[in-house]
């Protein structure tokens, strides 16, 4: 018996041993899994690929590079994989996919590289355009690194692989990489990569970025033609192999950990092999052509190594460029040692628009020269300035703790045209938030003390939000905050005296909070309450009665009302409202949510987007088409500016003012619906690539002269006059014969009800009412004055590189330069007379204060003149049937080099 009583108790004892083992076991082989997944995540090395799932990552097996997605890094965008076609067994994984960005005009990637700013790192982007999203559409677009143009993306062809390259020292933690939209197509990319380099290597002596050129392998075998990178090179860098029919190639019998071994970390097997000249008398040469910008400033690294035991002879030779033999030299290679002779100072070809590099023997060198590899790299000077760090870090707490659905991507306020929805900023030497409006955002939660981080904070609006908690007394210790609109939510508690103090002069707005207590003598009250706890039910009882009472006598008056209800044969819908906001009327124009939902065919047909929410395509039951404004619970125009807007278009009637054709407001739906313009808005137009879609002279004309009668109806033909405020290109829309139609009044105001708070688009906003607060009519002659502008330049109000338009034209104008000023597209053909004036009226409209602008009246007899006088030179250039132009001005291209070049040997 005892025995078996031992026997049971051992294999009791073995069984649990074994599951301990077996958990030991299982636990190491879950770690090993993590350990094996962070050494494949290389330290420094930041690597996604773009369009795959959230959550996705795989190592891949030809570089042994750990890919992640690119969910984490950016919000916007949709994936798309590239049609099968264009894959094929030689396709990385990571060029078998791509991030598309059809909405919105910058889309950013934000990069954390572990090291931080002020080190230097390798970043590069890769676009196989695969007609990945079946149109066959090759697009154009920019790259902007940080707040700075990077380079333009040109696709010629669906199946190659283009590749942007730049070394770059960040001043900020984060390091953006934005897609800009030129209205050229769709932008998309595959992969971005960033590398953290020594920042001892790459360091040009003038200040700048590197774009890579190219860099290339010499004297790879012409059968072994592989591009070499990780996991040969621990930077990653990419390299080229390059060989041409009058070298010879020579290399290493064995790869020697030794190449490595100098700053630059050179591959091994890039430092084996060489090129030297077939001829041994002659010497070695290359020739770079930057025939794009012979005054591109280059800087060059050649790097050397000896790959043949000498035996005692010598290999020397001297390194000269375009025929200066002084530039580098005599040159030794040690063998099996890297070295690397690069130029202190930059170089240009501006005289010969090329640079020719040669290499040449010295007298005592017994054998030739030879070179294993060559980068060239481009300075590229980047502004370098962005927004205060604290409010960048600020703002994207704020944006991360209320999940923010706004495209915030970016710097927030540079470049000024792609300035955060919903931010003023200042832009003096460094800019900062001075301005932050989040009404109706769909904001819940408590306040939180991120917003204290704003230290330049002026204006601040979180109204009609979903707010909770109490108000904090760190309000009251902002010196720069002026004003705060905390109306409509659900805030609770007392308002800390401090902050009523600071607010005494009744910039605190506080209304539609129904359990805010306004002062703390309402803590007293509930303290109160407290304490006479008895006399509760008496007055319970006594309240209830009371109610009773007054229920009875409600009853007997809504059984009257009902009675003269019935003898009306009208039926009038409700709209639900805030308080304090006059009702929209009821009438022939008020349609239900679901005939919205049947006029556009259940939303199916989008055109558009703006600040207000998505646009669709609609059809009356008479056929007749119109634009259906559906209003977006991420917008930045709340129920203010949309009733607002209802209610001038329901009284103000023009040609040139878009016709308001009903509304729908109920208690979850807000919808406005227009008249149909089928050519889109102003901006769009002048943004045409295509020859035939480029506005003449005279429909630009003509377009300002509509634009300029709206305008001055508005201010002039409305008892009281009313205020735009926010005049601008996208705002005019264009109907099927181009007649111009301004929208989107959810900011407008008549003269008596108008405030001064700080309100319309960055570019067109008046600097008067910037700096004094006096806005009237005057602040909209001048949006419309920038609005002439980029009607008679084909530019945006804010030109990329930070400069404002009036900036642009004002010097040429003051040299009598007038065909630079006017849009190159039109190739000179137009009158110079009617241009000139146009000029001249645009200007006169953006002069620095309101009292030397004209009045619309003004600006409408002069445009009709301007156009008059268009009009009448086209009839006498009209000979034979053929029109006398005025010659051409064609602006020169931009400066794009691929980095797909080759260099040219000799």
């Amino acid at each position: 018996m005892d025995g078996r009583l031992t026997l049971n108790w051992l294999i009791f004892l073995l069984v649990i041993i074994s599951f301990h083992s077996l958990g030991r076991v299982s636990g190491t082989f879950h770690e090993n899994q993590a350990d094996r997944r962070k050494l494949a995540a290389k330290e420094g090395f930041i690597s996604i690929d773009c369009g795959i799932a959230m959550g996705s990552y795989y190592t891949d097996g030809e570089t042994e590079i750990h890919y992640t997605s690119d969910a984490e890094f950016i919000n916007t965008g949709i994936n798309y994989n590239v049609s099968m076609e264009y894959i094929h067994e030689y396709t990385n994984q990571h060029l078998m996919n791509v991030r598309s960005f059809p909405e919105g005009v910058r889309n950013c990637y934000t990069l954390r590289p572990r090291q931080g700013k002020n080190h230097k790192y390798l970043i590069r982007a890769r676009f196989m355009y695969g007609n990945y999203d079946s149109k066959n559409q090759l697009p154009i677009f920019k790259l902007y690194l940080g707040v700075d143009e990077w380079t333009t993306v040109n696709i010629t062809d669906a199946s190659s692989i283009y590749r942007k390259e730049i070394i770059h020292i960040p001043i900020t933690n984060d390091i953006d990489v934005c897609l800009v939209n030129t209205h050229s197509r769709t932008p998309f990319i595959s992969v971005l990569e960033l590398r953290q380099l020594n920042d001892s290597i790459y360091r040009p002596t003038e200040p700048g970025s590197l774009l890579l050129y190219d860099r290339w392998d010499f004297g790879t075998q012409p059968e072994v033609q592989n591009i070499i990178r990780e996991k040969d090179d621990v930077y990653d860098r990419i390299w080229k192999p390059f060989t041409w029919s009058s070298w010879l190639s020579i290399n290493s019998s064995f790869v020697s950990s030794s190449f490595s071994t100098s700053d630059y970390k050179l591959p091994g097997i890039v430092m084996a092999t060489a090129a030297t000249p077939a001829n041994e008398s002659e010497s070695w040469g290359i020739s770079l052509g930057i025939d794009n910008d012979p005054s591109q400033k280059l800087y060059t690294y050649m790097h050397f190594a000896e790959v043949e035991d000498l035996k005692g002879q010598i290999r020397e030779f001297t390194i000269s460029v375009n025929d200066d033999e002084s530039y580098a030299g005599p040159v030794a290679p040690g063998y099996l040692f890297s070295v690397t002779v690069y130029s202190k100072y930059s170089m240009s070809g501006s005289t010969t628009k090329k640079l020719s590099f040669s290499l040449k023997r010295t007298n005592r060198s017994m054998l030739p020269p030879i070179i294993n590899a060559m980068e060239v790299y481009m300075i590229k000077e980047f502004s370098q300035s962005s927004t205060q760090q604290n409010d960048i870090d600020a703002i994207k707490r704020i944006k991360s703790g209320y999940a923010v659905s706004r495209n915030w991507q970016g710097d927030p306020c540079l470049p000024m045209e792609y300035q955060w929805d919903g931010l003023t900023c200042s832009h003096n030497t460094s800019p900062a938030i001075i301005s932050l409006n989040l009404s109706s955002g769909n904001l819940s939660g408590n306040i939180l003390p991120s917003f204290l981080s704003l230290k330049s904070l002026q204006n601040l609006d979180l109204s009609y939000n979903n707010l909770t908690g109490p108000v904090p007394e760190f309000f009251a210790d902002w010196p720069s905050l002026r004003t705060l609109n905390l109306t409509g939510n659900n805030l609770t508690g007392s308002v800390p005296q401090a902050v009523t103090d600071k607010f005494k002069d009744g910039t605190l707005s506080l209304g539609e909070n129904p359990n805010l207590c306004p002062s703390v003598s309402c803590q007293g009250q509930k303290k109160k309450k407290k304490k006479n706890k008895f006399f509760v039910p008496v007055l319970t009882s006594i309240l209830s009665a009371i109610v009773i009472l007054v229920l009875i006598a409600a009853l007997a008056i809504i059984r009257k009302l009902t009675k003269r209800r019935e003898t009306k044969a009208t039926t009038i819908e409700t709209v639900t409202e805030r308080p304090k906001e006059g009702p929209l009327k009821s009438g022939n124009c008020e349609f239900t949510y679901s005939e919205v939902v049947g006029i556009t065919n259940n939303f199916n047909r989008p055109i558009g987007r703006g600040g207000f929410g998505e646009v669709y395509l609609g059809t009356l039951a008479d056929d007749t088409q119109v634009a259906v404004k559906v209003h977006s619970p991420s917008s930045n125009q709340g129920p203010k500016a949309f009733r607002a807007e209802a209610k001038l278009l329901t009284r103000v009637h023009h040609k040139n003012l878009v016709r308001l054709i009903g509304y729908c407001d109920d208690s979850t739906n807000m919808v406005l619906i227009y008249e149909y313009t089928s050519n889109g808005n102003l901006q769009q137009k002048l943004s045409a690539r295509e020859a035939a879609d480029v506005l003449n002279w005279k429909q630009r004309l003509q377009i300002a002269v509509d634009a300029a009668h709206g305008l001055e109806y508005l201010h002039n033909g409305c008892k009281p006059p009313i205020v735009h405020r926010d005049m601008k290109s996208s705002n005019i829309l264009l109907t099927e014969s181009l007649q111009a139609k301004i929208s989107d009044f959810g900011m407008s105001r008549d003269i008596q009800s108008l405030s001064t708070d700080p309100v319309g688009t960055p570019g067109y906003f008046d600097p008067e009412c910037q700096s004094t607060g006096n806005l009237n009519e005057k602040s909209d002659v001048y949006s419309f004055g920038i609005v002439l502008l980029e009607l008679i330049t084909g530019r945006r109000a804010i030109i990329p590189g930070g400069i404002h338009i009036a900036g642009w034209v004002s010097p040429m104008i003051e040299r009598g330069d007038i065909r630079s000023v006017v849009d190159p597209r039109l190739q000179g053909d137009f009158n110079t007379n009617s241009a000139w004036k146009t000029v001249e009226i645009a200007l006169a409209c953006v002069a620095s204060t309101g009292m030397q602008r004209p009045d619309m009246s003004h600006v409408v007899v002069n445009l009709k003149e301007c156009l008059e006088t268009e009009v009448a030179s086209r009839r006498i250039q009209r000979v034979g049937g053929h029109s006398i132009g005025s010659g051409n001005f064609l602006e020169n291209a931009p400066l794009v080099l691929s980095t797909e070049v080759v260099p040219h040997a000799r």
